[in-house]
């Protein structure tokens, strides 16, 4: 058929069971038990195949822009009969193959990978279909050209979303609903702690959080009950359910005037990292 859009949706369907092949593989890695040096198990295994699948939609938009670009120049003749009874086939296959993925948990980000190439790839038929039409019935075969670009606007806007989440797991950043200056804030109001540092917050893999921390509570309160008071408080109020909490009576030292690790006195944290959460109005 000479067509360019045709081309980029029999690509995208390569990638398309590629990408559910990777889910599926992925998926079952990550439900092996963690052991030996594997702490966590190979719960990022999913991560790694919604990267993989976000990178190839960006290498694949970059070359049918190109191609794309190219034949608005200098455009072939486009057999639209063809590419209209092709494009209606493969959105009828796609519709079909959406339907079924979007009943799985999509909160996994390997299967919101194969989901994300499904979708882009139905509305890639639905633009090459009306541009089949749009040669079929005027002549203006640049329509298929465009119809391509389309389709790359789409691909590069869903590559781009998993790359990015896949790289902010990666890079141990904290969930992106999650304010770990907020949480910090949240935690040193609950009495009777009085300080809040080393805290981090970061995903293991599609939807479970971890965090730790260390707590200072005043001299008479009950560091037991307070670090399940703590947890019982993350896991209502942010979902949190994997957490490691250092509970500690507040040492002396933290009455003097002086940057925190410089009193050989303090044991703890000499070398803290990120912001200090104590009560009342403070620095993040």
């Amino acid at each position: 058929a000479q067509s360019l859009a045709l081309i980029s949706d029999a690509a995208h369907m390569l990638t398309d069971a590629v990408s559910i092949v990777l889910a599926l593989i992925a998926m079952r890695l990550a439900a092996r038990p963690a052991r030996g040096g594997f702490t966590y198990g190979l719960k990022r295994a999913e991560i790694l195949s919604a990267q993989a699948n976000g990178l190839t939609l960006l290498l694949l938009a970059v070359w049918l822009a190109y191609e794309a670009v190219r034949r608005l120049v200098d455009p072939p003749p486009v057999a639209g009969g063809l590419v209209l009874v092709t494009a209606l086939a493969g959105i009828v296959v796609n519709v079909a193959a959406a339907w079924c993925i979007s009943r799985a948990n999509r909160s996994s980000l390997a299967v919101e990978g194969a989901y994300q190439h499904i979708l882009n790839d139905l509305f890639a038929f639905i633009g090459t279909a009306v541009a089949g039409l749009i040669v079929l019935t005027t002549g203006f075969v640049q329509a298929d050209a465009i119809a391509t670009l389309v389709v790359v606007v789409l691909m590069v806007k869903a590559g781009y979303g998993l790359v990015r989440e896949s790289g902010r797991i990666f890079l141990e950043a904290a969930p992106a609903h999650m304010d770990p200056d907020a949480v910090g804030d949240r935690l040193v109001g609950h009495p009777p702690v009085t300080e809040v540092h080393d805290l981090h917050i970061w995903t293991i893999t599609s939807g479970q959080a971890a965090l730790s921390a260390h707590v200072l509570v005043e001299p008479a309160g009950d560091c037991h009950a307070v670090r399940r008071d703590l947890e019982r408080l993350l896991e209502k109020e942010y979902g949190v359910t994997h957490t490691t909490l250092q509970v500690d009576h507040v040492p002396d030292a933290l009455l003097t005037v002086g940057r925190r690790g410089q009193d050989p006195a303090d044991p703890h944290c000499a070398d803290a990292h990120g912001p200090v959460h104590r009560q009342g109005p403070h620095d993040h």
